[in-house]
C-alpha cells in the first residue's frame, strides 16, 4: 500500500510522462513542418514511448492500492530554432525526468517503501538510455552544422527508428 505522500509524488510523475509526451509529439509535428520527416518519426516514438511509460506508472499506483488523480497538461514549445535547438531542449528535459526520478528513488528509500524501489529502478535505467540517446544525436548535430546534405542524410537514419515497447510494459 502506497503512502498519501508516495502517491501523491507518483501521480506528479505521471504527470511529467503525460506531459513528455505531449511535448515530443509536438516536436514531431514541428519536424514534419519544416521539412523532416526523419526527425518526426524519432519524436512520434518517443511521444509512444512516453506513454508507456505514463501507463507504467498508471498501472503501479492502480496495483498498489492507490488513486490516480490525472492532472492538467501544460502546452508544449511549438517552435523551434533548428534541429539542434530540439535536441538540446530535448535532452533538458530528460535531465529533469532524471531528476524526478532520482527524486522518488530518495522518496523510496527514505520511506522504506521497498516496492517503490524496485519499481523506479526501471525508470532509473531507461534514464541513462534516454540521456545517452540525445547526446548523440546532438554530437551528430555538431558534425553536420549547416551541411544541408549531411542534415538529410541524419533525418533519413533518424527515420528508421521504430517504436518497441519494452518487454516488461506489454506484461503490465
Amino acid at each position: 500500500m502506497l503512502s498519501e505522500k508516495m502517491e501523491e509524488a507518483l501521480n506528479k510523475q505521471l504527470n511529467n510522462e503525460l506531459y513528455s509526451a505531449y511535448l515530443y509529439l509536438s516536436m514531431s509535428a514541428y519536424s514534419t513542418y519544416i521539412g523532416l520527416k526523419g526527425f518526426a518519426n524519432w519524436f512520434m516514438v518517443q511521444y509512444q514511448e512516453e506513454t508507456v511509460h505514463a501507463l507504467k506508472f498508471y498501472n503501479y499506483i492502480l496495483d498498489q492500492g492507490g488513486r490516480v488523480k490525472l492532472m492538467a497538461i501544460a502546452q508544449p514549445m511549438a517552435e523551434f530554432k533548428s534541429p539542434m535547438d530540439l535536441f538540446e531542449k530535448t535532452l533538458q528535459h530528460e535531465k529533469f525526468i532524471t531528476k524526478c526520478i532520482n527524486d522518488l528513488v530518495d522518496h523510496a528509500i527514505a520511506e522504506k517503501d521497498h516496492a517503490a524501489n524496485i519499481f523506479l529502478q526501471w525508470f532509473v535505467t531507461e534514464q541513462i538510455e534516454e540521456e545517452g540517446n540525445d547526446n548523440e544525436i546532438i554530437a551528430k548535430l555538431k558534425l553536420v552544422g549547416e551541411d544541408g546534405p549531411a542534415l538529410l542524410m541524419l533525418d533519413k537514419e533518424l527515420a528508421s527508428r521504430v517504436f518497441k515497447p519494452p518487454a516488461a510494459a506489454s506484461e503490465d
